[in-house]
């Protein structure tokens, strides 16, 4: 009876991985399991029923399983383990075990206990067998559809027979049994059949062709991407409002972990969500998972990958199936393209689908509209959307990349895990450009501006501005013009170097001067009203008749922003579509900006966000007046109202850099009348002042006794970054002057080191002292560079979760030296080292006034720790210390430093040594503490690999502390037995 019950509770204990393991694979994989546990009387045929109900969840069928199972007793458990291992056999091998009796007298038995053998073997002629058994009258016609619906595999069409054949009593069970024996055994595993074959040798090339060469950003020049590719920083996406411990950071992947079990929101769903910002890398992402795929070094798991954009999807007009997807939008079969596609519809575990850019889709998600035939014609958005959810090729796996703001509530619900594209790393941008430029002294120049140039260096964590600094190497290093500080600097350099480039061998070279906009302004236009037309029909990829359309003819062409698109419709021409979204926005604020026929009031639908009307009537408007000049106002007003937002935000901060005081000298030359261009300017800082202003204003009232705070929006930051682009200090003076907020929250909102720049130069002008909460996003070392300007005005700086490492918490600290506001500073889960001990020690014993600082979840040991106390020593002000997570034994160092007369201080650093490994060594040093100590109230020592030894001291030293209520003690290395003695001793010990 004991040895049962061990094996039992060992069963038990291990139910996560055993549900794990269950649902990790396909549907087919676990309903292998249930053939075994049937055949060998483990379940019940009541119990087989009720784990084999349509449509619930996976995850729900495995731990019901494990419950029924666990019920039943020892053996049952030891019997389910041996059938996850037969149904993993099974699926890796052609031999087929099992014999039986064809003329048995009892068949409805023996088809159970040959179970497994016999769906192997009915497996491929299902259809002819339903067949011969209609014939003989044992199953009708309608129960033969029943059977034949598409949304069933043939394994499962094949157990569906012998279901019915279990409780038929018409004969149908000895039929089977006899015919089933007479059928061919299969040679090979379906895996390896001729036609499925051939048609992945053929998937393979198609797809390594499409990704061997990087031509995300410029079709102009091929790059190896195996060459280029750079690893850019890759987490799991903490929730926006979950429940989260705030001292677990993220998790930072490589792309080999895109399928790894951590992370998880819906172990049922099939979709692995990838958001990133413009330019962070999504495309190129994938790129190379295509490309390690089709080479056979990664991710072999998958034998099909299909790789589809987005924004090629929305081109497409006619219904079409999965087949028709697959197939004939993808890599078409050469021969058996039923036996493939039936493969695929058997196996969905084996079939990988990457659909990139869902942000460019114009349907948004909805699951209103259900479908789970994989041969009948839909619509290109129903069929997309019930891919994602799982009704289509369920256990397919599907990873889509999105911007953030795309991706509804809806839509996550049938994610699996979603990860976040940071963008490169300092030391991404370094690899990056010096695989770019081997050349010897290229590469190490370009490094050195990045690093004296902190503001152009912010921009380079988008992948897509290291490109640009890539492709402007020349200009950059070799002119002197200055380096760039803004987005909109940065495309008007990369326009300069396409303008040179197709400029006339003899021309002079003396950057984008006004004679050399001037002579392709009509060029610049009609991109940029093809760029406009399509931001608001949410339309990216342009066909002839498109181009036709908005005077966009070779010569425009061949200026180099347009390139032909990866993959279009099979036999049409490969239509246009401009380097990156990013350089559409651009050239729609071009047009914006410069076109005569616009007049200047057409702005405030750019930054006044969308006016309430009619879409089909704007979307109609805009359709049939883009092509005639005569209706161009009404046509640029609907189309800025139809625009998708993220869209319109990055053209209006590119019309506001346009339009500033840098920039305007340069564009008035190219104009009739610098008046227009005055007035564009004009409208534009009144639109940004009043959306600003109409911001503020919803900020509720303050908590009578609390400081107002403002939990600022993503559209707040887009705002901040245009007023950033147009550079006028007296527009960001009066931006902010009705700005009363004692905390503003921007946690969650994206941002990178180019927003820290636009933060820092509106904030600095704050009248009151704000807490600026800036958690769980990418500001890193460099933003906090780019974050100095504005420390003066901080009372309190939050940066929990920035990838910052001792370099820029170093620079902080020498500002913040200076900075008689800043109190607090939270550094949660970053990267820190004893390598800043220093330089905190110093703030701790230079500022009387510091209140707060958080360093919980570092890596500071105890040699950093040692140089904090020396800095303790010296403070009298600071009110809360925060060392969770690290790794030190604390205790001793304060001791050895004897700062335990100080009740404040021990009671200060005691309450935060949660998973610090003190062990039982630090905790008998602080039990010595307690019995001075008269002020520490609750001690919390969770999970610090505390045994009974430890536990010994404290009672020992509570025997004479009756300050003390609470001692946490959970999570450490005791038995059951020791914590319930333990706690029997002393109440105050929560185990």
């Amino acid at each position: 009876m004991g040895c049962e019950m061990c094996a039992q509770e060992a069963f038990q204990a291990q139910r996560s991985q055993l549900v794990g393991l269950l649902v990790s694979g396909s549907l087919e994989g676990f309903e292998s399991v249930l053939d075994w546990l049937l055949s060998w009387d483990v379940l019940s045929w009541e119990d087989y029923e009720g784990l084999s109900v349509l449509g619930q969840p996976l995850s729900h069928l495995a731990r019901r399983l494990l419950d029924t199972v666990w019920n039943k007793g020892a053996w049952a458990c030891e019997q389910l383990l041996a059938a996850v291992q037969e149904a993993r056999a099974d699926s890796q091998s052609s031999k087929l075990h099992g014999h039986w009796d064809p003329h048995s007298s009892h068949p409805v038995r023996d088809l159970r206990s040959h179970r497994p053998a016999i769906v192997r073997r009915l497996y491929s002629h299902v259809e002819g067998v339903l067949d011969r058994a209609q014939e003989r009258g044992f199953v009708s016609p309608y129960e033969c559809d029943e059977i034949r619906l598409p949304v069933f595999t043939s394994s499962q069409r094949a157990r569906r027979l012998l279901d019915l054949a279990t409780v038929k009593v018409n004969g149908l069970a000895a039929f089977l049994l006899q015919h089933v024996q007479e059928l061919p055994v299969p040679k090979t595993p379906p895996f390896e059949d001729a036609a499925c074959t051939k048609y992945v040798a053929k998937l393979r090339a198609t797809v390594s062709a499409q990704s061997r060469f990087l031509s995300t950003y410029d079709g102009a020049e091929n790059l190896c991407l195996e060459e280029i590719y750079t690893e850019n920083v890759l987490e799991i996406r903490t929730e926006v409002g979950t429940a989260e411990p705030p001292q677990k950071s993220p998790a930072t992947l490589g792309l080999e972990d895109l399928f790894s079990t951590r992370g998880h929101l819906n172990e049922d769903a099939d979709t692995v969500l990838v958001v990133g910002e413009a330019g962070s890398g999504k495309s190129t992402l994938l790129q190379q998972l295509h490309l390690l795929w089709a080479t056979g070094r990664d991710f072999q798991e998958f034998l099909f990958v299909f790789p589809f954009s987005c924004r090629q999807l929305q081109c497409i007009a006619e219904p079409l199936s999965v087949r028709t997807l697959l197939f004939e939008y993808c890599c078409w079969p050469d021969l058996g393209q039923q036996e493939v596609f039936q493969f695929l519809l058997d196996h969905p575990d084996r079939v990988l689908l990457t659909f990139d850019g869902f942000d460019e889709f114009r349907f948004r998600f909805t699951d209103r509209e259900r479908h789970c035939s994989p041969t009948d014609p839909m619509s290109v958005q129903n069929l997309l959307f019930n891919l994602l959810q799982g009704n289509l090729l369920k256990n397919a796996r599907k990873v889509l990349t999105s911007r953030p703001a795309a991706v509804s509530a809806f839509l996550r619900k049938y994610v699996r895990a979603e990860l976040a594209l940071k963008g490169f790393s300092e030391d991404g941008i370094e690899l990056y450009l010096r695989k770019r430029h081997r050349e010897p002294g290229v590469a190490d120049r370009l490094i050195g501006l990045l690093r004296a140039t902190s503001a152009l260096h912010g921009l380079c964590h988008l992948p897509v501005f290291s490109w640009m600094v890539s492709k402007c190497h020349q200009e950059l290093l070799l002119q002197g013009g200055g380096s760039p500080k803004t987005t909109t600097d940065m495309y008007l350099l990369i326009l300069q170097h396409f303008l040179l480039h197709a400029a006339p061998p003899d021309s002079a070279r003396q950057g984008l001067g006004p004679s050399l906009l001037r002579g392709r302004l009509p060029t610049l236009l009609h991109l940029g009203r093809l760029a406009l037309w399509g931001l608001g029909m949410s339309c990216y990829v342009f066909s002839a008749p498109q181009l036709q359309a908005a005077h966009v003819d070779s010569e425009d062409v061949s200026l180099g922003f347009l390139v032909h698109a990866k993959r279009g419709a099979p036999g049409s021409t490969a239509p246009l579509e401009f380097l990156h979204i990013t350089f559409q926005c651009f050239f729609a604020a071009f047009y914006l900006a410069l076109s005569a026929e616009l007049p200047a009031s057409l702005l405030r639908h750019l930054f006044g966000g969308r006016q309430p009307g009619s879409s089909l009537l704007a979307r109609l408007l805009s359709t049939l007046c883009v092509p005639d000049s005569r209706c161009e106002e009404a046509s640029v007003a609907a189309l800025l109202q139809e625009a998708e937002p993220h869209n319109l935000q990055i053209t209006a901060a590119f019309l506001a850099g346009l339009v500033s005081r840098e920039h305007r000298v340069l564009l008035a030359e190219c104009q009739a009348s610098e008046k227009a261009l005055l007035r564009r300017q004009a409208c534009a800082r009144r639109c940004l002042a009043r959306s600003l202003h109409a911001h503020f204003h919803t900020i509720p009232p303050a908590v009578p006794g609390e400081a107002k705070s403002m939990h600022a929006m993503p559209g707040f930051v887009w705002l901040i970054r245009s007023l950033y682009e147009m550079r006028e200090e007296r527009l960001a003076r009066e931006a902010v002057r009705g700005l009363n907020v004692g905390h503003l929250k921007l946690t969650f909102c994206g941002v990178g080191p180019a927003e820290c720049a636009a933060l820092a130069f509106v904030l600095r002008h704050l009248r009151q002292p704000v807490a600026l909460q800036l958690d769980h996003n990418s500001v890193g070392d460099v933003g906090v560079e780019q974050l100095l300007p504005c420390l003066g005005v901080c009372k309190a700086l939050y940066l929990r979760d920035n990838n910052i490492s001792d370099r820029g918490i170093c620079k902080l600290i020498e500002h913040a030296l200076h900075c008689e506001k800043l109190q607090k500073l939270a550094l949660f889960n970053n990267k820190l080292t004893d390598g800043c001990a220093h330089s905190m020690a110093r703030l701790l014993g230079c500022r009387r006034n510091f209140l707060a600082l958080r360093l919980g979840n570092n890596h500071i040991t105890a040699a950093g720790a040692q140089v904090l106390a020396q800095g303790l020593r010296a403070n009298a002000s600071l009110q809360f210390l925060g060392f969770w997570g690290n790794k030190f034994i604390f205790i001793n160092i304060i001791f050895h430093d004897k700062c335990y007369g100080f009740n404040w201080v021990f009671s200060l650093v005691l309450r935060s040594l949660e998973e610090n490994h003190l062990q039982d060594e630090g905790v008998c040093s602080l039990a010595e503490g307690l019995k001075r100590n008269s002020s520490l109230k609750v001690l919390k020592l969770s999970n610090n690999r505390v045994t009974c030894r430890g536990a010994e001291a404290l009672l020992k030293a509570l025997e004479r502390n009756d300050t003390v209520l609470e001692v946490w003690l959970r999570g450490n290395t005791f038995s059951p037995e020791e914590m319930e003695r333990l706690s029997h001793r002393d109440a105050r010990l929560l185990l």
